[in-house]
């Protein structure tokens, strides 16, 4: 059980797994000039994986149609690859260790590329779900693995330049992806955005094997299988009730899946406190800047994670808009992002965690309420207003969380809080996902294109008093100084 786990200062970044044992890895240079491969190879990894995150949305009711499903009906789809990530993530640093970077980094960008190339063959549900899960579990390793590698490789006087290339290369990847799936659908067909990721998985695997160090430890602790299982299964069970639920009534198996991710779940917590390298350590929990910001992070996404999906299908279904003129829609939401990280650090320093998220959280919920006032005579540029405004309010939001986490704990424990929250921003994610295609799905009277009209308004009015619920969890904190060293990321 860890002991002292207050800091009394946050050096980021973080520190990769099992730091403090003697490694078998080649010597760090410290020019930056030799891992410029590096440096693009683990851009790509992220481009690839931020451009499948956002181009998927607005291919949705193409999708749909061509598998022979309602719309709201892909949410499987979307939740089993966010919630594969969820579950994996926390295996990567032990593979690390175990088998070495590169061979775990090659063996990611593999199985990403071979789900990839099966989502874009799919031809039922169940078969594009699998294949989702599929590029979930190589996914899982991609950004992991390749900020550990950074880490480990780069002086720390260009680390800071390192990650800023790998960040703009990622954003660059969310502000494509919409516009980039939109016109695939369009012109071409949508099993084209799952299969260019092909050409791209062939040329990293080939970077790889030329760029990437192989670190790994030469004592590796034991890999937590019986915790690891049991919080996958929990995870699942949860999933599996909310997709039964959708089916409307059948209460009992929706009770069964309930009670069965109980059970999972405090049993994992038990476990947890009986072994000494548990895969989540849930006494991190014990700081109180470790608790909200990961009960913050899941009420938030739990409010906003569906929101762009809600918004496709709104503007295709609902108002009859193009493929391409829905994804270019989602585009100011991007662009709003990397506009607010440019004067987050500042905001940080003036008013600190507390304030500022109890402030900002309320103002996404208005904001996300604010979009129950569009209709299908809503201009484009009103509409391309609101999401700009909204994605820079929530770009400060995401940063300000995914930071509160390190701010008062001790530096060691950092790589388990890295994970942890990794972990809870995309199991919230999936679930948000799924709340908002059920909330939706319920308040549907009908499948006529112009009842998404209002099920789209009650549906944003509800998802915002959920993000609402948010501000409450981040006024626990307490009253702070400007944070140690925020490093904004996403």
């Amino acid at each position: 059980m860890p002991e002292n786990l207050a800091a009394t200062e946050t050096n980021l970044p973080v520190p990769p797994p099992g730091e403090e044992a003697p490694v078998s890895s080649p010597p760090v240079d410290a020019s930056q000039d030799r891992y410029r491969g590096l440096i693009w190879l683990v851009a790509a990894a992220f481009f690839m994986q931020a451009l499948d995150s956002t181009i998927v949305n607005t291919a949705v009711p193409a999708m749909a149609e061509a598998l022979g499903v309602t719309p709201l009906g892909m949410r499987t789809a979307l939740t089993s690859y966010v919630l594969t990530l969820a579950i994996f993530i926390p295996a990567s640093p032990w593979l690390c260790d175990r088998f070495g970077t590169r061979r775990i980094f090659a063996a990611a960008i593999a199985t990403f590329t071979i789900g990839s190339l099966l989502c874009g063959i799919a031809q039922t549900l169940p078969q594009l779900v699998a294949a989702r899960v599929l590029q979930g579990l190589g996914g899982a390793a991609l950004m992991p693995v390749g900020r550990y590698v950074l880490v480990r490789s780069i002086d720390k006087r260009d680390f800071v330049k390192a990650m800023s290339t790998v960040a703009t290369v990622g954003l660059l990847g969310s502000v494509l992806g919409p516009l980039l799936g939109g016109a695939l659908t369009q012109y071409t067909s949508w099993r084209l955005i799952f299969l260019i990721n092909v050409p791209v998985g062939v040329v990293g695997m080939w970077m790889n094997r030329r760029d990437m160090p192989d670190y790994r430890l030469d004592d590796v602790h034991p890999f937590d299988l019986a915790g690891f299982l049991l919080f996958a299964a929990a995870s699942a069970m949860l999933l599996t009730a909310s997709e039964v639920a959708s089916g409307g009534g059948q209460w009992l198996r929706i009770s069964i899946y309930g009670v069965l991710a109980i059970v999972f779940g405090a049993t994992y917590v038990w476990h947890s406190r009986r072994t000494d390298h548990p895969v989540a350590d849930l006494s991190l929990l014990r700081v109180r800047s470790v608790w909200v910001s990961l009960a913050g992070n899941l009420f938030t996404r739990l409010g906003v994670s569906g929101m762009f999906l809600l918004l496709v299908l709104f503007l295709q279904v609902g108002c009859g808009w193009s493929p391409l003129m829905a994804g270019l829609m989602m585009v100011p939401q991007a662009l709003g992002s990397i506009t607010a990280k440019w004067g987050i650090n500042r905001m940080l320093q003036r008013f600190g965690y507390r304030k500022l998220l109890f402030t900002n959280t309320l103002i996404v919920a208005v904001m996300l309420a604010a979009f129950a006032l569009l209709g299908k005579s809503s201009p484009m540029w009103v509409i391309a207003l609101m999401v700009f405004v909204y994605g820079g309010f929530m770009g400060m939001q995401y940063t300000a969380m995914n930071t509160l986490i390190y701010n008062d704990l001790d530096v060691k424990f950092a790589s388990q809080a890295s994970s942890m929250a990794s972990t809870a921003q995309y199991l919230s994610m999936s679930f948000g996902i799924a709340l908002a295609s059920l909330l939706m799905e319920a308040l549907l009277q009908g499948h006529a294109h112009e009842d998404y009209v209002p099920a789209f308004r009650w549906t944003v009015l509800l998802l915002a008093i959920v993000t609402a619920t948010a501000s409450w969890v981040f006024s626990r904190l307490r009253s702070e100084g400007p944070p140690r060293s925020p490093h904004p990321s996403d």
